[in-house]
């Protein structure tokens, strides 16, 4: 992609030719670009981009063929080419459908780790090339036994020579290069890991390039983000905001319209609570992650449309910083625009806000009333709530455990089948790497690679994560992503019981997939609904019913 001219687009899109830097450089400045205090003029974020160019945002502060895996907890490394309970030890095997950019063979357990040994043995070979095959190499057995994460060195900097890999930059691998980093990162190899990244990794990566070279970008400021503890700023500063363009669309709605995971969970919410509602003459919905509050827009039409006559609905709506930048404002927003749909379709209708993070409600931030069925929906926000991994108050389950209180009628979960929580860094970094690969696919086939506001949408409500789960840890890490299974026990010991999905569920997915590509896959599983990308679960859908 050209660099345009050193002025903003419609979208405040900037391109500069100027030399590469990381975010961590301009962040630890406090400077924008035109020398101006961020303080007042909001923060100037940069990601790396191929041949010396560099994507600058300036923002305010502010089916089957999945891998058969339930609970991997270490990831094994493959030296050739092949984006939701920690403590499992159960291995996964990859089928046919390989995803053209994964670098992972399948899941291994944590006690499996002189395979992983192995695998980075290889890994540092095919980097350095055949000529340093008898070099005098530390050996990474010794390194990982003695050790173990912050251990001795995988290698020296010193052995590699920058110059000559910088010039064979083309016979690299990058999916290779960015695991050899992370590793130099996690044994504390800060020498190898900034060679790594000044030298090699800043030449190979783009913010409009192919899949695997904007998610490296991604992963690149990460790890130099981590190395400089910058990773919180970054996270706080990318949020989700509407463009300064009234003509263009939220950046979470690009992403809403051009991939089916936000669709694939309201969808799939919306079939299930309209199930459980059949007979009900007073409903009440919680929603943790109001959003834009358009995902009500289905059930409140089928609803409408019931024999009898509507029921009256209410709808309470937790808020969170994000959705209050795609909105454009606050919780009363959605409020009317749901109370005017509702009254469109003839519906009695009712709306509550709880303006407060959704680890943050408590029971007064709750208004139950007698004779109304509750639905509760947590839809790709509950792996946000700390964990005792985190906090002796464990807001996760304590949440769970509120809920349950509540006597619900039905509760939906939808979260991302990842393993990010509990893992350690490099473990976190490859399942991150591996994850975000489908999910960079996915979006390629979707929309053309030079497409600005693409690329806003990947910064701001792709990028953000990646950065936060790469750079961060303990209370700053709030991207924790957590296995089906894992959240299946979780919800069986706060006291809920497994809903089967119904076959209108599973209709209603299959029938939005038909307006997406091909390589998106369904499947059912212990009871849950599974969205895919090709052999990569991406998204479980699942739902729940009181004792």
């Amino acid at each position: 992609m050209q660099a345009s001219q050193n002025h903003p687009s419609s979208a405040g899109v900037h391109f500069y030719p100027q030399p590469v830097q990381g975010i961590y450089q301009i962040l630890q400045s406090n400077q924008c670009h035109d020398g101006q205090d961020s303080s007042s003029q909001g923060t100037c974020v940069s990601f790396e981009t191929y041949k010396g160019q560099f994507f600058t945002l300036e923002s305010c502060p502010a089916a089957t063929g999945f891998m058969e895996c339930d609970s991997p907890s270490y990831a094994s490394v493959s030296s050739s080419m092949a984006p939701f309970s920690p403590q499992g030890s159960q291995s996964c095997y990859s089928d046919p459908y390989q995803s053209s950019g994964s670098p992972i063979s399948g899941l291994s357990s944590v006690d499996d780790e002189n395979e992983l040994k192995h695998k980075l043995r290889q890994l540092e070979m095919s980097l350095l090339g055949p000529d340093h095959e008898s070099s005098d190499i530390i050996d990474s057995c010794g390194c990982c036994a003695n050790g173990g994460q912050h251990g001795a060195s995988f290698s020296s900097s010193a052995m590699y020579n920058w110059d000559k890999i910088a010039e064979n930059i083309s016979q690299l691998d990058l999916k290779k290069v960015l695991i050899q980093c992370a590793h130099s990162v996690s044994n504390d190899d800060i020498a190898t890991a900034r060679g790594w990244m000044d030298n090699v990794l800043g030449k190979m990566v783009s913010v409009a390039g192919d899949p695997n070279q904007r998610l490296g970008a991604y992963l690149l400021e990460g790890l130099r983000a981590r190395l400089e503890s910058t990773g919180n700023l970054i996270y706080k500063s990318l949020k989700c905001e509407q463009p300064t363009s009234k003509e263009l669309m939220s950046y979470m709605h690009i992403l809403y319209q051009i991939c089916p995971y936000f669709k694939f969970a309201y969808i799939s919410a919306n079939v299930v609570i309209a199930e459980a509602m059949t007979n009900e003459s007073r409903i009440h919905i919680i929603d943790f992650q109001i959003a834009q509050g358009t995902q009500w827009h289905l059930l409140i039409q089928a609803l409408a449309h019931r024999p009898g006559g509507p029921p009256s609905i209410r709808i309470t709506g937790v808020d969170d910083s994000q959705s209050f930048h795609a909105r454009g404002g606050g919780l009363e927003i959605v409020g009317e625009r749901l109370s005017d749909f509702a009254r469109s379709c003839g519906v009695p209708f009712e709306f509550h806000s709880a303006a407060i993070s959704g680890a943050e409600v408590v029971r007064g931030n709750i208004e139950i009333r007698p004779g109304e069925a509750l639905a509760v929906t947590f839809p790709y926000v509950l792996h946000h709530m700390p964990d005792e991994s985190v906090s002796t108050e464990n807001h996760r389950d304590r949440l769970l455990r509120l809920v349950k209180s509540l006597s619900p009628k039905v509760v939906t979960l939808v979260e991302q089948e990842s393993n990010t929580n509990t893992s350690p860094f490099f473990n976190r970094f490859v399942e991150t790497m591996d994850y975000y690969t489908a999910m960079f696919e996915s979006i390629d086939v979707a929309c053309p690679r030079d497409d600005k506001k693409r690329i806003s949408a990947e910064q701001h409500c792709v990028a953000r994560d990646i950065v936060n789960m790469i750079a961060c840890e303990g209370v700053e890490r709030v991207e924790r992503h957590e296995l089906w299974g894992k959240w299946r026990s979780r919800l069986s010991m706060a006291g809920f019981k497994q809903c089967p999905l119904s076959s209108s569920v599973v209709a209603a997915a299959t029938d939005l997939l038909k307006d997406f590509n091909q390589n998106y896959r369904l499947q059912q599983k212990d009871g849950a609904l599974y969205l895919g990308w090709i052999n990569r679960p991406l998204a479980t859908s699942s739902a729940w019913r009181c004792y």
